[in-house]
């Protein structure tokens, strides 16, 4: 446990232990942060990300600075982090000042340059994120939002929206999402219990087919039993 503390040399193994346990470390952070530090970097995510990055990023550049000082830092950051998760949960003073609620970019088809101040943001950073939106005017966007996590949301006038079968007051059928029973070879147990099917009726279905389970790279089953398989190539 040498690697951990400050030394003058470090051999390659010590290296490699050092680089295993800031990553497995690393690692557990961010399970313990949970999903949310991942899919949106909002102001505390990108803090974190920053400053996380930085810590454990030296000792494992310079054999002179300890690993032990890193991790109990980290380990402080993250019961912070969690700390200001709790309290935006609880204190909405905290929350709004944490994360704003969003600001108004367009409305009615006309710019509010106010929400673009504040959102720091310039008019052909907007378009751009327009264009992404495959909206080619402005005119069209009955409201657009600036979100804390830093995208933009838009919402077309309704007059340009396509007609739905709720509009029409057509009867579609209820959704439903294909069961995935069969992945890179693999049957998938949970997922055929939960369609409602067995092995037996699996391998029924695949003998008719004339295929073996572990040559195919997909399989899924709809709300009519229908078998959809997909090969590799």
């Amino acid at each position: 446990m040498d690697f951990i503390y400050a030394q003058e040399t470090l051999t390659t193994i010590e290296w490699i232990m050092r680089a295993i346990v800031s990553f497995s470390f690393l690692l557990l952070a961010t399970k313990i942060m949970g999903r949310r530090s991942i899919a949106q970097l909002r102001l505390i995510d990108f803090t974190m990300a920053l400053v996380l990055g930085n810590i454990l990023a030296h000792p494992l550049s310079d054999e002179g600075l300890g690993l032990k000082g890193s991790l109990i830092t980290t380990s402080v950051l993250v019961i912070l982090y969690l700390a200001c998760v709790f309290l935006s949960l609880k204190w909405n003073l905290f929350k709004n000042w944490l994360e704003p609620s969003p600001y108004t970019l367009i409305k009615n088809g006309e710019i509010h340059y106010n929400g673009l101040s504040k959102a720091r943001i310039t008019v052909d950073h907007l378009l751009s994120e327009a264009r992404k939106a495959n909206i080619e005017e402005i005119q069209k966007v009955a409201l657009a939002l600036w979100e804390p996590d830093g995208s933009i949301s838009f919402f077309l006038s309704p007059q340009l929206k396509a007609l739905t079968p709720g509009d029409m007051q057509m009867i579609k059928k209820p959704f439903y999402l294909p069961m995935t029973i069969i992945k890179d070879g693999k049957v998938d147990y949970s997922q055929l219990q939960q369609s409602g099917k067995d092995i037996s009726w699996l391998e029924n279905k695949t003998s008719i087919l004339n295929v073996h389970i572990h040559d195919i790279l997909l399989a899924t089953v709809d709300e009519q039993d229908e078998l959809k398989v997909y090969f590799y190539k």
